[in-house]
């Protein structure tokens, strides 16, 4: 039987931090990890528990983000239709703001660069998950895991230095 109170200290942190790296909004990844947590209790009550309970609370919450991501498109596409393409107005104090959503934006951006397995397997080993929980989770070999992290995150950086090339270069 899974002690629920002892995995949400444990997991809890790291769901909303992989959270945060799909869908962008601190405050809306702490309201998917407890929604997570919800469905996780509502299918232990039925008497259905997981063998390996964090992995499977990182399984519901990578669907629960691309539920989000489509919920998002959805209402981005609604707002355009109605508002029209209105941009924000950037304030000259708000340089360091600024600055963080650009680098925020870059990291974004460099990450969707990647295929899915390398996309996944990078947010969730810095969501804290264990090479045998990322090896359950994304459906590969243990094994494995060590290169294709490797392989990720040397993808990453280039996508990220190619992106920063292409911004330099306008």
């Amino acid at each position: 039987m899974i002690d629920w109170a002892e995995l949400y200290r444990q997991t809890c942190a790291d769901l909303v931090r992989y959270l945060h790296r799909k869908v962008w909004d601190a405050e809306r990844a702490r309201d998917l990890a407890q929604e997570v947590f919800a469905r996780a209790l509502q299918h232990a009550a039925r008497g259905q528990e997981p063998e390996h309970a964090r992995a499977w609370l990182f399984s519901i919450a990578a669907n629960l983000a691309k539920d989000e991501a489509k919920q998002v498109l959805r209402r981005k596409r609604h707002l355009t239709l109605l508002q029209g393409a209105a941009r924000d107005a950037v304030q000259p104090d708000d340089s360091e703001r600024v600055e963080r959503a650009e680098r925020e934006a870059a990291a974004r951006a460099a990450l969707e660069e990647l295929g899915e397995r390398d996309r996944e397997v990078l947010l969730l080993w810095d969501a804290g998950l264990s090479y045998p929980e990322i090896a359950a989770q994304a459906g590969l070999a243990v094994g494995a895991i060590g290169t294709t992290l490797a392989r990720a995150r040397r993808r990453l950086v280039e996508a990220h230095e190619a992106l920063e090339a292409r911004h330099v270069a306008r």
